[in-house]
Order: structure tokens, then C-alpha cells, then sequence
């Protein structure tokens, strides 16, 4: 029983321990990355403004083929809502809203996740004319985690998750777009 005891009061302690660090840990979560496409800025901006074609190129959208997708509103517009329903844990439900839109530089999303974890992210895609027919597209991603979650950035690097899922992503709308 003594054993039981100081395990028990062992586990309590290292819980504290947690809770209290977790009060000093960011609970920022930031990502961008970036990529280089031969296409005038014009063309890319018309694509990547519509939510839609994130099916396309997205891995978040390609990780359950089976999940549900809702659209509503006129895409490319502010006010577009794209939603999903997964049964993938890793999926999850959500939807994302086209909430401003700076025709050929900037559009900026809102992210809602329902499932698994409840929270609200900003996200955004720009595109820069770099010369003649390139144009430099980034994607990025700021949002909270909250509290206690937010230890789980002691264990794990989300902005580097979300930067490589990214990465991927733009490699794949690199390759849509150079092949059109």
C-alpha cells in the first residue's frame, strides 16, 4: 500500500510539475514556408484563391479520401466556407472560411476545427511576382495553443509538423501549376 502510495503521489507531483511549466510555454503556433513557380503572378493568385483547388494539393486534403467536403457560397469570394468530416482522428472536422482577399497578393482564411480538438487558426497565401513569369507563393498559419496543451511543444515541434505538411503541399501546386 506504501508503494501504491508513493507512486501515486510520485505521478501527482510530475503532473504539477507539467501544469506549472505549461504556464511558461508559448502558446503561439506559427508556420510559413515558401516556393518558387514559373508562372506569372496573375495565373498562380487565380488558382490558389480558390479553396477548392486545395484538393488538389493540400495533404490535409488528401489524407482521407473518404471524408465528407461541404462548400458553401461562391469560391474564390470572401465568405466561401470549405468544410470536412473524417473519421480520421488525424483529419478530424472542421471547415475553413475565405475571410479577405487582396486581389493578385493575399488571401486570408480562418480556420475552425471542431474535432479533435476544438480551436481557431488565421491562415493566409500571398504570391510576389519575382521576375517575368515567377512568382513566389507562401503559405502560413498562426494560431494558439491552449492551455495545457501547449506542453505538448516540449514534446513535439507543431510549427515544423504544419511547415513540412505546407512544404508538401506547395510542392504539389509547383508541380499542377508548371504542368498547365
Amino acid at each position: 500500500m506504501k508503494i501504491l502510495k508513493k507512486i501515486l503521489l510520485g505521478l501527482l507531483f510530475l503532473v504539477i510539475i507539467l501544469l506549472v511549466t505549461g504556464l511558461f510555454v508559448s502558446k503561439d503556433m506559427i508556420a510559413e514556408r515558401e516556393v518558387i513557380i514559373n508562372k506569372p503572378r496573375h495565373e498562380v493568385f487565380d488558382y490558389v484563391k480558390l479553396l477548392k483547388n486545395q484538393n488538389e494539393y493540400s495533404k490535409w486534403a488528401t489524407m482521407d479520401p473518404a471524408m465528407k467536403k461541404e462548400f458553401r457560397g461562391t469560391d474564390g469570394t470572401v465568405g466561401f466556407v470549405y468544410a470536412w468530416d473524417s473519421e480520421k482522428s488525424d483529419v478530424g472536422k472542421g471547415e475553413q472560411e475565405i475571410k479577405k482577399i487582396t486581389e493578385d497578393d493575399r488571401v486570408d482564411f480562418e480556420l475552425r476545427f471542431i474535432k479533435p480538438f476544438a480551436s481557431t487558426a488565421q491562415a493566409y497565401m500571398t504570391t510576389d511576382s519575382i521576375a517575368g513569369n515567377q512568382t513566389k507563393v507562401k503559405w502560413g498559419f498562426g494560431g494558439k495553443m491552449a492551455y495545457p496543451f501547449n506542453i505538448m511543444k516540449l514534446f513535439m515541434d507543431p510549427e515544423k509538423a504544419v511547415g513540412d505538411d505546407f512544404s508538401t503541399g506547395l510542392g504539389r501546386l509547383k508541380t499542377i501549376l508548371e504542368k498547365q
